[in-house]
């Protein structure tokens, strides 16, 4: 039997404070500002799953509670006391998200430094669409589209190479990426956890089932929050094997990557589960197609009302990195977001 813990009735700003003061509530990944007060119980032997709503000092007792509460290791330059925006630079021909708008890297480049002005953190560069069908792409091909722009933009800003090759990592990281952002958590290229551990270098762990041609046809779980939870905690186990260190690791639990509408409703619903990894949480639902199967709108590029809000969500459950296409936006949202929980602090 295998057990979970995942935090509930979450507090936010002076009121997370107060309780946490008190000893009423407990942080959530180290967070002042974030904390709470009671936590669901989760067992799981063989497809039989229960679940029961426990105090705090009950809570107290799981194996993962202070994996829940202890504050995080900063991620590379970033501390992970608040919310970072990752700006989304798609070097592609074939985005899902913007129909191939930044595929010269001229363009990629302009609109990767406004992302920044706009406040984004880091910006991720990616020249390989994952999108649901997409086909591999070779690393010649990989190489010619994101490596001018990760030149031009990693000595001035933090960037982070999307990417399953480890030919391309060691580039990347050469030319002065910070960080590695891998949609098969290490598990595509039997190189790429070594080059990661022997660089030292900072990578975020996603989730998918399946690859990109194939993940959405039948994606099916026992319980989607619980078996991506042991999955990538198998990934973390693997990469920490290949020598990489935990403070290095972020997961990221693949919304929209096999998964069906249902599904990534689950997770979204159930993220503060994933802080009993005790690592680092990015969030990436910006634009994907389940936020068009709520709000009806068929064109991903219009869906910025809805990837806001599913961002928000992700915030107030605690997760440290929005990997968003609209930075702006998503930079003031949160800037409001804030600002309510935080009044006292707000300053106009």
């Amino acid at each position: 039997m295998k057990t979970y813990l995942r935090p509930m009735a979450l507090l936010h700003g002076p009121d997370a404070l107060a309780q946490i003061s008190a000893g009423t509530a407990a942080s959530l990944a180290g967070r002042r500002d974030l904390a709470f007060t009671q936590a669901e119980w989760i067992e799981r032997e063989g497809k039989t799953i229960t679940r029961r709503i426990l105090t705090l000092d009950e809570a107290r007792s799981h194996p993962t509670f202070s994996a829940i509460t202890q504050p995080r290791a900063n991620f590379g330059p970033l501390a992970l006391g608040h919310v970072h925006v990752m700006g989304v630079v798609n070097v592609t021909p074939d985005s899902f998200s913007d129909g191939g708008v930044n595929s010269q890297s001229g363009v990629a480049i302009v609109a990767a430094q406004q992302m920044i002005e706009d406040g984004a953190s880091l910006l991720d560069i990616g020249g390989e669409s994952t999108r649901p069908g997409a086909v591999d792409v070779s690393i010649t091909e990989e190489q010619g589209r994101i490596m001018p722009v990760i030149k031009a933009l990693a000595q001035n800003h933090l960037v982070s190479v999307d990417t399953r090759k480890s030919g391309l990592m060691r580039e990347a990281l050469g030319a002065g990426a910070a960080f590695i952002n891998d949609v098969s958590a290490l598990q595509y290229d039997p190189a790429s956890a070594a080059l990661v551990a022997k660089a030292k270098a900072p990578v975020i762990l996603m989730h998918a089932q399946g690859d990109p041609r194939t993940m959405q046809l039948m994606p099916k779980y026992d319980d989607v929050a619980l078996d991506v939870y042991d999955q990538l905690e198998a990934f973390i186990a693997k990469a920490e094997a290949a020598g990489i260190l935990r403070a290095n690791i972020m997961i990221d639990p693949g919304i929209g990557f096999g998964k069906t509408y249902a599904q990534n409703l689950e997770l979204l619903q159930q993220l503060s589960l994933f802080h009993g990894l005790g690592v680092g949480l990015l969030v990436g639902l910006s634009r994907k197609g389940f936020i068009g199967a709520i709000t009806g709108e068929k064109v991903a590029g219009k869906r910025l009302g809805g990837s806001i809000g599913g961002a928000m969500a992700a915030a107030l459950q605690g997760a440290q990195i929005l990997r968003v296409h609209d930075v702006k936006e998503t930079v003031t949202a949160l800037q409001v977001l804030t600002s309510a929980l935080n009044p006292v602090s707000a300053t106009i």
